[in-house]
């Protein structure tokens, strides 16, 4: 039996990068996958082709979880056409890098609302229908920069550590019901973005990291597995760094 079959999870920001390899691992894994994205109805539209080849039902909604009033719609759609919402990934983020001498207030507040307050509205829209099965698993992505903090990056640095505690928080709250909420540090994953970053960048980042190499999407999406599964069914409150080592 797959490891997932027959659960429902949501995905946010799932149209590329490390959302997408998270939807594509679960579908293999036999979840039923309900995703979001921003703008490329496009790239949603493969990927939808792509979930439901795998034999799973699968659909794409454009919603933005930045948005309180939307991300309620988006759970309540989702539960009127899947029946039930088993798993909450919360992936959506985004990066308005800059020295704290030069980063605008609106660059701020952009990254504190997608990575951090979405991570508030979706675990608030989605727990009332968890609280109802008496089960559930949440899990929120953070960074390793949320951990150890990085020059450049105050805004998306203060975003992750926050997702950090809000998942702390969380599973205190929800662990009497069974529903578990867990966080994930990535370190260095090669993706879309990491593909435009010089060759002397990405080399001074791998020569840092103990295992030698950048991650890829589908190393995170196979502990978004583990996290989702019955096999954390006694894991609850803590962050796992996917990084090579690199806070070691």
């Amino acid at each position: 039996m797959k490891l997932l079959e027959g659960k429902t999870a949501i995905i946010t920001g799932a149209s590329r990068g490390i959302g997408r390899g998270i939807a594509k691992v679960f579908a293999e894994q036999g979840a039923n996958v309900a995703f979001t994205y921003s703008s490329s109805a496009e790239a949603a539209k493969v990927l939808e082709e792509e979930l439901t080849a795998l034999g799973i039902k699968a659909k794409g909604y454009q919603s933005n979880a930045a948005d309180f009033n939307a991300a309620q719609q988006l759970v309540d759609d989702v539960v009127a056409e899947f029946g039930t919402v088993d798993i909450l990934i919360n992936n959506a983020g985004i990066t308005k890098d800059n020295l704290l001498m030069r980063i605008s207030e609106e660059d701020f507040d952009k990254v504190i609302d997608v990575n951090l307050k979405s991570v508030f509205n979706m675990t608030k829209a989605v727990q009332r229908t968890m609280l109802k099965q008496r089960k559930g698993s949440i899990i929120n992505m953070s960074s390793v920069v949320g951990v150890k903090g990085n020059a450049g990056q105050t805004n998306y640095a203060a975003s992750k550590a926050g997702v950090i505690g809000f998942t702390k928080s969380v599973a205190l709250e929800l662990g009497s019901r069974n529903i578990r909420c867990n966080a994930i540090a990535p370190g260095f994953i090669e993706t879309e973005m990491t593909e435009k970053l010089g060759e002397d960048v990405v080399k001074g980042w791998t020569e840092n990291i103990p295992l030698k190499r950048g991650g890829s999407p589908e190393d995170v999406a196979n502990a978004c597995v583990f996290l989702a599964s019955d096999m954390s069914a006694y894991v609850t409150g803590q962050t796992l760094n996917v990084d090579g080592g690199m806070l070691t």
